[in-house]
């Protein structure tokens, strides 16, 4: 039985707690974690193998138990997500100009300035904050040769608009699907969008391995030049054919995550709870606007962002810090936007008179702690401070 809530049809009242409790520190999240015993025998094997790396029996075996969970048909694992970002773009010999949205983690553009590529940021939808498939067109230049939206908080995006641009203008996309794993359309995967899917295992995502990532690949012969760039370029033992990177993932991390997938959808169960009661209880609170979903069938609830409208007691600031003082960790995510950042303001793209629905979302947006672990009694504390009560 989960910890949120006992088993009744409707949730008890909060229990009473003791004065640590109620200062106890809540965080925006948390890894979901195994029985450390559980672990133990994968060590195990790793130890009398001695197989660290290099495409261990692990790494194969985590490939293809995600793509069965995921319903995809071929995926490469690496180290980690911004590193699957830079080689996807390296595996399409994406050159010039990108078009992207500034509401994101930085890895997102970070990985077109490593490969030498300009960012043309496009303002998103208000409804949404995902990359606004209408003002896309107009950004495009003779330069344009992808793509790159983000499934923003797990949430997808407008992938037919999206696509129909893409063919219209002979343009790639690659999908930074890092909050998205697990999500469903009513096609299926929603990671099987665009020319690749880049999906990241990092510590704070819903599936985990430490660290980690993974490309989505649509063929078997994408998988293997992917392959290559991400064990520098090999082949074979002499055979060089680019100049790849290192970005394979270790058998340790790979062991982690096929323990990891045993307990995922318990994990999914518990955060579809959590959003349940937060959009429940905070429905009615006037300037609090639940962020909906976006066309997902099946979501993984990896995020729950609300907007502090102007109609609500205090600006989103000060309710950030008024949780701060109760000892609970919300994220302003994502602000900054990419474009305040130094090496993106000179670009003309990012100008603030071309970006005001993500500038505004910015200014307004708080994540709530939302991860297995958190119980009634913390959800109660966290809605109580956003209520006044």
């Amino acid at each position: 039985m989960s910890k949120l809530f006992p088993a009744t049809t409707t949730p008890a009242p909060a229990p009473t707690d003791s004065t640590s409790d109620r200062r106890a520190p809540i965080y925006v999240t948390q890894p979901a974690l195994p029985p450390l015993q559980d672990f133990i025998p994968y060590l195990e094997d790793i130890w009398t193998t001695k197989i660290l790396t290099n495409a261990g029996p692990f790494h194969q075996q985590l490939e293809r138990a995600l793509c069965d969970y995921l319903g995809v048909q071929h995926l490469a694992l690496f180290s980690n997500g911004t590193l699957g970002l830079v080689t996807a773009l390296q595996a399409l010999r994406i050159t010039g100009e990108v078009i992207t949205t500034p509401y994101s983690f930085v890895a997102t553009a970070h990985s077109l300035l490593w490969n030498g590529i300009k960012p043309v940021f496009v303002d998103v939808h208000p409804d949404t904050l995902n990359l606004d498939p209408a003002r896309i067109e107009a950004a495009i230049t003779p330069q344009t040769t992808a793509i790159m939206p983000v499934h923003c908080y797990g949430h997808p995006c407008d992938v037919d608009a999206i696509q129909r641009i893409a063919e219209k203008y002979n343009l790639k996309v690659i999908y930074d699907a890092a909050h998205a794993f697990g999500v469903q359309d009513a096609g299926g995967s929603i990671l099987r969008h665009g020319d690749l899917s880049v999906v990241s295992f990092h510590a704070t995502k819903v599936f985990n391995t430490f660290e980690g990532g993974a490309i989505i690949c649509p063929d078997v012969k994408t998988k293997q030049l992917i392959d290559h760039l991400k064990n520098f370029g090999f082949v074979d033992e002499t055979t060089v054919v680019a100049p790849g990177i290192n970005g394979k993932m270790s058998e340790i991390n790979a062991a982690f995550g096929l323990l990891q997938l045993k307990h995922v959808d318990a994990a999914l169960a518990e955060r579809a709870l959590i959003d349940a009661f937060y959009r429940e209880t905070l429905k009615d609170v006037p300037g609090i606007h639940c962020l909906q979903k976006s066309g997902e069938r099946v979501a993984n609830h990896s995020y729950f962002p609300i907007l502090v409208e102007r109609d609500y007691p205090l600006d989103r600031d000060t309710l950030y810090y008024k949780f701060k003082e109760n000892n609970i960790f919300s994220r302003r995510y994502f602000y900054p936007l990419i474009t305040e950042f130094p090496m993106y303001r000179g670009i003309p793209s990012a100008c603030g008179e071309n970006l005001p629905v993500a500038i505004a979302a910015a200014q307004r947006v708080l994540c709530l702690p939302i991860y297995p672990g958190l119980t009634y009694s913390d959800l109660v504390r966290i809605t109580s401070i956003i209520k006044g009560e």
